[in-house]
Protein backbone atom coordinates (compact mmCIF):
# COMPACT_ATOMS: atom_id res chain seq x y z
CA UNK A 1 0.00 0.00 0.00
CA UNK A 2 1.25 3.61 -1.01
CA UNK A 3 1.77 5.61 1.98
CA UNK A 4 -0.73 8.17 0.36
CA UNK A 5 -3.80 6.02 -0.61
CA UNK A 6 -5.68 5.97 2.79
CA UNK A 7 -7.85 3.88 4.79
CA UNK A 8 -11.23 2.71 4.04
CA UNK A 9 -13.97 0.83 6.15
CA UNK A 10 -16.26 -1.21 4.26
CA UNK A 11 -19.49 -1.85 5.57
CA UNK A 12 -20.67 -4.31 3.34
CA UNK A 13 -23.13 -7.92 4.79
CA UNK A 14 -23.31 -9.46 1.15
CA UNK A 15 -20.54 -11.76 1.47
CA UNK A 16 -18.98 -11.76 -2.47
CA UNK A 17 -19.73 -8.22 -3.15
CA UNK A 18 -17.65 -7.46 -0.18
CA UNK A 19 -14.74 -9.75 -1.02
CA UNK A 20 -14.72 -8.39 -4.01
CA UNK A 21 -14.83 -4.57 -2.67
CA UNK A 22 -12.08 -5.15 -0.79
CA UNK A 23 -9.88 -6.96 -3.45
CA UNK A 24 -10.36 -4.04 -5.65
CA UNK A 25 -9.52 -1.19 -3.16
CA UNK A 26 -6.36 -3.04 -1.95
CA UNK A 27 -4.73 -3.73 -5.68
CA UNK A 28 -5.42 0.18 -5.99
CA UNK A 29 -3.45 0.64 -3.02
CA UNK A 30 -6.14 1.62 0.12
CA UNK A 31 -5.87 -0.73 3.39
CA UNK A 32 -9.30 -1.95 3.72
CA UNK A 33 -10.80 -2.78 7.51
CA UNK A 34 -14.34 -4.84 6.76
CA UNK A 35 -17.56 -4.15 8.55
CA UNK A 36 -20.32 -6.79 8.28
CA UNK A 37 -23.26 -5.17 10.08
CA UNK A 38 -23.87 -1.65 11.56
CA UNK A 39 -22.88 -2.42 14.93
CA UNK A 40 -19.53 -3.81 13.84
CA UNK A 41 -19.40 -0.60 11.72
CA UNK A 42 -19.81 1.78 14.50
CA UNK A 43 -17.48 0.15 17.06
CA UNK A 44 -14.94 0.51 14.38
CA UNK A 45 -15.67 4.27 13.55
CA UNK A 46 -14.99 4.98 17.34
CA UNK A 47 -12.03 2.73 17.69
CA UNK A 48 -9.96 3.46 14.30
CA UNK A 49 -9.23 6.51 12.18
CA UNK A 50 -10.40 6.42 8.51
CA UNK A 51 -10.16 8.24 5.68
CA UNK A 52 -13.28 7.07 4.00
CA UNK A 53 -16.36 4.67 4.31
CA UNK A 54 -18.23 2.78 2.10
CA UNK A 55 -21.55 1.96 3.67
CA UNK A 56 -24.43 -0.11 2.51
CA UNK A 57 -27.63 0.54 3.62
CA UNK A 58 -29.69 -2.42 4.13
CA UNK A 59 -27.29 -4.04 6.93
CA UNK A 60 -28.15 -6.42 9.97
CA UNK A 61 -28.09 -5.53 13.60
CA UNK A 62 -28.55 -1.44 12.65
CA UNK A 63 -28.92 0.18 9.34
CA UNK A 64 -26.77 1.98 6.90
CA UNK A 65 -28.63 5.53 7.64
CA UNK A 66 -29.11 5.43 11.48
CA UNK A 67 -25.16 4.28 11.16
CA UNK A 68 -24.18 7.46 8.86
CA UNK A 69 -26.59 9.54 11.17
CA UNK A 70 -24.75 8.35 13.80
CA UNK A 71 -21.44 9.10 12.58
CA UNK A 72 -22.93 12.59 11.63
CA UNK A 73 -24.37 13.12 15.45
CA UNK A 74 -20.83 12.55 16.89
CA UNK A 75 -19.05 15.48 14.64
CA UNK A 76 -17.07 12.92 12.91
CA UNK A 77 -16.69 14.09 9.02
CA UNK A 78 -15.11 11.15 8.17
CA UNK A 79 -16.40 11.03 3.60
CA UNK A 80 -19.21 8.47 3.53
CA UNK A 81 -19.77 6.92 0.06
CA UNK A 82 -23.35 5.15 0.31
CA UNK A 83 -23.23 1.93 -1.87
CA UNK A 84 -26.56 0.48 -2.46
CA UNK A 85 -29.71 -1.00 -3.84
CA UNK A 86 -31.81 1.54 -2.88
CA UNK A 87 -32.21 3.57 -6.41
CA UNK A 88 -34.94 5.39 -6.19
CA UNK A 89 -34.73 9.62 -5.81
CA UNK A 90 -36.22 9.50 -1.91
CA UNK A 91 -33.80 6.72 -0.48
CA UNK A 92 -30.81 8.84 -2.15
CA UNK A 93 -32.45 12.58 -0.91
CA UNK A 94 -32.48 10.50 2.77
CA UNK A 95 -28.82 9.22 2.80
CA UNK A 96 -27.35 12.36 1.23
CA UNK A 97 -29.81 14.69 4.00
CA UNK A 98 -28.87 12.00 7.17
CA UNK A 99 -24.88 13.01 6.33
CA UNK A 100 -23.76 11.20 3.40
CA UNK A 101 -21.00 12.39 0.91
CA UNK A 102 -21.79 10.60 -1.85
CA UNK A 103 -24.18 7.90 -3.28
CA UNK A 104 -23.86 5.18 -6.05
CA UNK A 105 -26.20 2.05 -6.68
CA UNK A 106 -25.91 -0.85 -7.29
CA UNK A 107 -25.06 -2.58 -9.70
CA UNK A 108 -22.38 -0.07 -10.15
CA UNK A 109 -19.22 0.24 -12.60
CA UNK A 110 -16.16 -0.72 -10.52
CA UNK A 111 -14.20 1.88 -12.17
CA UNK A 112 -16.86 4.63 -11.38
CA UNK A 113 -16.42 3.60 -7.76
CA UNK A 114 -12.99 3.81 -7.50
CA UNK A 115 -13.02 7.33 -8.95
CA UNK A 116 -15.21 8.28 -6.16
CA UNK A 117 -13.50 6.74 -3.54
CA UNK A 118 -10.32 8.56 -4.48
CA UNK A 119 -11.92 11.92 -5.07
CA UNK A 120 -13.76 11.73 -1.42
CA UNK A 121 -10.11 10.30 -0.23
CA UNK A 122 -8.41 13.40 -1.77
CA UNK A 123 -10.81 15.68 -0.59
CA UNK A 124 -10.64 14.68 3.13
CA UNK A 125 -6.89 14.56 3.02
CA UNK A 126 -6.97 18.62 1.50
CA UNK A 127 -9.15 19.15 4.22
CA UNK A 128 -6.92 18.11 6.93
CA UNK A 129 -3.70 19.64 6.01
CA UNK A 130 -4.91 23.02 5.75
CA UNK A 131 -3.64 25.56 7.91
CA UNK A 132 -5.61 25.70 11.20
CA UNK A 133 -6.04 29.43 12.05
CA UNK A 134 -7.35 29.19 15.28
CA UNK A 135 -11.00 30.07 16.92
CA UNK A 136 -10.01 34.08 15.87
CA UNK A 137 -8.37 35.53 12.99
CA UNK A 138 -7.35 39.22 13.36
CA UNK A 139 -6.51 41.03 9.81
CA UNK A 140 -6.67 45.15 9.39
CA UNK A 141 -9.11 45.75 11.34
CA UNK A 142 -11.38 43.16 11.12
CA UNK A 143 -11.57 40.44 13.18
CA UNK A 144 -13.68 37.32 13.08
CA UNK A 145 -14.57 34.80 15.56
CA UNK A 146 -14.80 31.39 14.36
CA UNK A 147 -15.99 29.53 17.40
CA UNK A 148 -18.74 32.12 18.11
CA UNK A 149 -19.49 32.57 14.56
CA UNK A 150 -18.90 36.64 14.34
CA UNK A 151 -17.85 39.50 12.33
CA UNK A 152 -16.29 42.52 13.79
CA UNK A 153 -15.44 45.45 11.47
CA UNK A 154 -13.67 48.85 12.18
CA UNK A 155 -15.61 51.45 9.29
CA UNK A 156 -14.22 54.52 11.23
CA UNK A 157 -12.06 55.03 14.73
CA UNK A 158 -15.83 55.82 16.25
CA UNK A 159 -18.28 53.16 14.33
CA UNK A 160 -17.80 49.58 13.71
CA UNK A 161 -19.72 46.74 12.16
CA UNK A 162 -20.91 43.24 14.50
CA UNK A 163 -22.24 40.49 12.84
CA UNK A 164 -23.48 36.98 14.22
CA UNK A 165 -25.34 34.55 13.80
CA UNK A 166 -28.33 36.33 14.65
CA UNK A 167 -27.32 38.75 11.73
CA UNK A 168 -26.06 42.12 11.59
CA UNK A 169 -26.32 44.78 13.72
CA UNK A 170 -25.43 48.31 13.32
CA UNK A 171 -23.71 50.61 14.09
CA UNK A 172 -21.90 50.08 17.87
CA UNK A 173 -19.33 52.68 18.88
CA UNK A 174 -16.16 51.99 20.37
Amino acid sequence: MSENSGNILLVEDEENLHETLKLNLEIEGYGVTSAYDGKEALQKVNNEYFDLIIMDIMLPEIDGISVTESIRVNDNQVPILILSARNSSADKVLGLKKGADDYLTKPFNLEELLLRVNKLIQKSKKMQTRENIGDTYVFGNTKIDFKAKELFLQLTHKKQLHCNRAGLQLPRMA
